[in-house]
């Protein structure tokens, strides 16, 4: 019971019932239904709308993979960038560290409707968040400087509050969000 004719027919089953008139309630006959096509058309509407709002959910969700957000995308390079500086700093090749150093401090950000999204989710939580992120930026500033001067001592030590920070976002941070974007528990 497919397709149009289909849909009518089941309306027309269907919305046998109540009809309200100027005396009051009647029942809707066959005949009320065989002469009132706009009637079978709303109907039948109506019964489609149900169904696509039903079942739209569930189907989009099974026949669309996840479409990861652009944030992992910027959390991957950062992580590329950071253990790029890794092997710098092991190597005391302290120009590619400062080639690097800016990379991290002036990541990429997400779209603005990503970001609205997530810092709506953050809510109160937001400026910590924010606050976490500039932490990362300020001492990516400072392990560039100390990496120009050739200052290893300063550069590890910049790059340990880079991690810090990442770290105390990641573990306040991540699971939640995973959870929130992309349903994984």
């Amino acid at each position: 019971m497919s397709g149009p004719n289909g849909l009518i027919a089941q309306a027309r089953r269907w919305g046998r019932g109540l009809s309200k008139t100027a005396h009051g309630v009647r029942d809707i006959t066959e005949d009320d239904m065989n002469h009132s096509p706009t009637l079978v058309s709303i109907f039948a509407a109506l019964c489609v709308l149900a169904t696509v709002n039903v079942a739209t959910p569930a189907r989009a969700q099974a026949a669309q993979p996840e479409q990861p957000m652009a944030l992992r995308g910027v959390m991957e390079r950062l992580g590329r960038d950071m253990q790029a500086v890794t092997g710098a700093i092991s190597k005391e090749d302290w120009a590619l560290v400062a080639e690097l150093a800016p990379r991290i401090a002036q990541h990429e950000q997400p779209p603005a409707a990503e970001k609205v999204r997530i810092l709506g989710w953050l809510g109160g939580d937001a400026a910590r968040f924010r606050g976490l992120d500039g932490e990362v930026e300020h001492a990516a500033m400072a392990l560039g400087e100390a990496a120009r001067r050739s200052d290893g001592p300063a550069v590890i030590a910049a790059f340990g509050k880079i991690q810090h920070s990442c770290l105390a976002c990641h573990q306040s941070y991540r699971k939640a969000f995973v959870e929130q974007f992309y349903g994984r528990r």
